[in-house]
């Protein structure tokens, strides 16, 4: 009997310690924006969410990119207003255009004469949350899409 006991002490004990080890992040309407697995020293609270910076402010480390050998970077992602695009013109292959796409595929805006710039700011204040799509056309016929997320 002073096993069961025992064991199941044990049980409740590991059960409740295993609920601590979890902690979740949410951003001002209480959506989940972080869950981080915490394996020692579980007392400490979830992080917080850094805020988007200004435009102008941003420096190279700021920007997201496809991979390290690429030439497009973006912020922020999760945009909430303005979506910033950079990209370097390399081999020529200019951007000749960039379309944002509901994920349904619906065209929602379509940027046109960038074949002479770098960057690129897209307002997403009108559009309701959800996921969307940006396309950015070369002039080879080469397309490369992000995923960006509207909160």
């Amino acid at each position: 009997m002073k096993r069961i006991i025992t064991l199941l002490l044990f049980g409740i004990c590991s059960l409740t310690n295993a609920q601590q080890k979890i902690t979740f992040g949410y951003d001002s309407a209480g959506n989940q924006i972080s869950r981080n697995l915490c394996l020692s020293n579980c007392g400490g609270t979830a992080k917080t969410v850094e805020e988007t910076k200004e435009i102008e402010a941003l420096v190279e480390d700021d920007l997201l990119k496809f991979s390290e050998e690429d030439v497009i970077s973006y912020y922020p992602n999760p945009v909430k207003e303005l979506l910033y695009i950079k990209w370097e013109l390399i081999n020529s292959s200019k951007v000749s255009s960039i379309t944002v796409y509901e994920i349904s595929g619906q065209v929602l805006q379509t940027f046109s004469r960038t074949e002479n710039t770098d960057n690129q700011t897209i307002s997403f204040g009108e559009y309701p949350r959800g996921v969307y799509l940006v396309a950015l056309n070369y002039g080879n016929g080469e397309q490369k899409t992000i995923k960006i997320i509207k909160q």
